[in-house]
């Protein structure tokens, strides 16, 4: 979910304001999701990178974290969305995690969507938790070198229990991973499209999802 800045910037606004219009592009996409028939979406709501972005405007970020946690619940719970989390949220203190981890328990039951949200996600960092859990099942005689490949790395990857990934869709004009689902990715369609994250509505999603229906998916068999 790529431009918030730049969309807050042409119209000569604060950047928290692109982080609003861009929380309510991420209820947009995912009503566009469940009317699809979509059963998972992931959206990349903060980094590992993101740290490094003024304190100020982390802080932003976490108060709007805070907001729409409390203000989408019932709108998760009316919608019969799932919430998921991966990433590292505890980092954002016991206040805005214990809030999400009571969203998260509360949406369990639901079943038209999964909606995962990453935050404080990092790819590179997700793999290396996984390799230096298998490095330890196997210093420790749990399991041998050999029994290591990649069922054993898929089965410690945070994403472990969702449906293999699809498409990855990229805002923006930005044509770059940007360190997220990268194992996930593998073999998934990848749709790059220059519309900023907060304009992004049911109409770019549903052209995301035309233009994979084009795409012949051939995982390496032809």
């Amino acid at each position: 979910m790529d431009g918030n800045g730049r969309w807050a910037q042409r119209r000569h606004l604060p950047r928290v304001a692109g982080h609003r219009a861009g929380a309510e592009a991420v209820r947009r996409a995912m009503q566009a999701a469940a009317d699809a028939g979509v059963e998972v979406l992931t959206v990349y709501a903060f980094s590992s990178e993101n740290w490094r972005r003024s304190e100020e405007e982390v802080s932003d970020l976490k108060g709007l974290m805070r907001y729409y946690v409390e203000r989408e619940l019932d709108t998760l719970q009316k919608e019969g969305v799932r919430l998921q989390l991966i990433g590292e949220p505890g980092a954002f203190g016991n206040d805005l995690y214990d809030r999400l981890v009571h969203s998260v328990e509360q949406t369990q039951a639901n079943s038209r969507l999964t909606l995962v949200v990453a935050l404080n996600y990092g790819s590179q960092g997700e793999i290396a938790a996984a390799a230096r859990e298998l490095a330890r099942r196997a210093v420790a005689g749990e399991i041998a070198p050999e029994q290591i490949d990649e069922k054993a790395i898929e089965g410690l990857l945070q994403t472990h229990g969702l449906p293999p990934l699809d498409l990855l869709i990229r805002t923006s004009g930005e044509v770059r991973l940007s360190n997220f689902l990268l194992w996930q990715a593998a073999y998934a369609e990848l749709v790059f499209t220059d519309v900023l994250w907060p304009d992004f509505d049911e109409q770019a999603f549903n052209a995301a999802l035309s233009e994979y229906a084009r795409r012949q998916r051939r995982f390496g068999g032809r």
